[in-house]
């Protein structure tokens, strides 16, 4: 595949293509929702139905898609999870301004939840959830430089090329803000376990 970027112009992608790109992508675009998510959308959305809200929108131009290389597609779905974020803070935002709009509040953590119960046993499923909000909580106690390469690296699979381009730097530099990010996150997480760890 050439490594020219996806573009919605010309119609020559297949759609199935597409759905099968996104849902190879699905558990990094949940992960990068649930650690990008802005307050205001946490406190009236799911993060998985903001997942779903960009997966319908990404399905219904699938036809209208050139696929033209994988970073390339990473790189373009990944704006449009961004997009959608900013999309539904500027929403919620504006309506929480309105003062004769009820506010209907829905637990964020409850899709995530069940489908942790469901693969695995109510104590389990417990632990996998002290986990993951420790791994939030440390995640968004990181600078935010940390925060962006870890997004970067690890939730974008971008190269340690493409996070250079992006960042600005040299591969080595970035891979030394890398594994000093994962340092720090680690220690957090530790930290939060408290003394027993879990």
């Amino acid at each position: 595949m050439a490594s020219e970027p996806v573009t919605e112009a010309a119609p020559r992608g297949d759609p199935r293509d597409v759905e099968s790109l996104l849902e190879e992508h699905l558990p990094a675009v949940l992960a990068y929702v649930r650690l990008h998510c802005p307050a205001v959308v946490r406190d009236h959305e799911s993060c998985a139905d903001v997942v779903q809200s960009v997966c319908r929108e990404v399905l219904a131009r699938a036809g209208g898609f050139e696929l033209r290389g994988l970073p390339e597609f990473r790189k373009w779905l990944f704006q449009k999870v961004e997009s959608k974020l900013v999309d539904k803070q500027r929403y919620w935002l504006a309506e929480c301004r309105d003062p004769g709009r009820e506010l209907t509040l829905s637990a964020d953590r409850s899709d995530f939840d069940q489908l942790y119960a469901s693969l695995t046993s109510p104590s389990r499923a417990a632990m996998a959830r002290e986990k993951l909000a420790r791994f939030e909580a440390a995640f968004a106690g990181l600078g935010e430089d940390d925060r962006r390469v870890i997004t970067l690296v690890k939730l974008q699979g971008m190269s340690g090329r493409e996070a250079a381009g992006e960042l600005g730097k040299s591969e080595g530099a970035v891979r030394v803000m890398l594994h000093r990010a994962l340092a720090r996150l680690g220690l957090q997480m530790h930290e939060a376990a408290g003394p027993t760890g879990s």
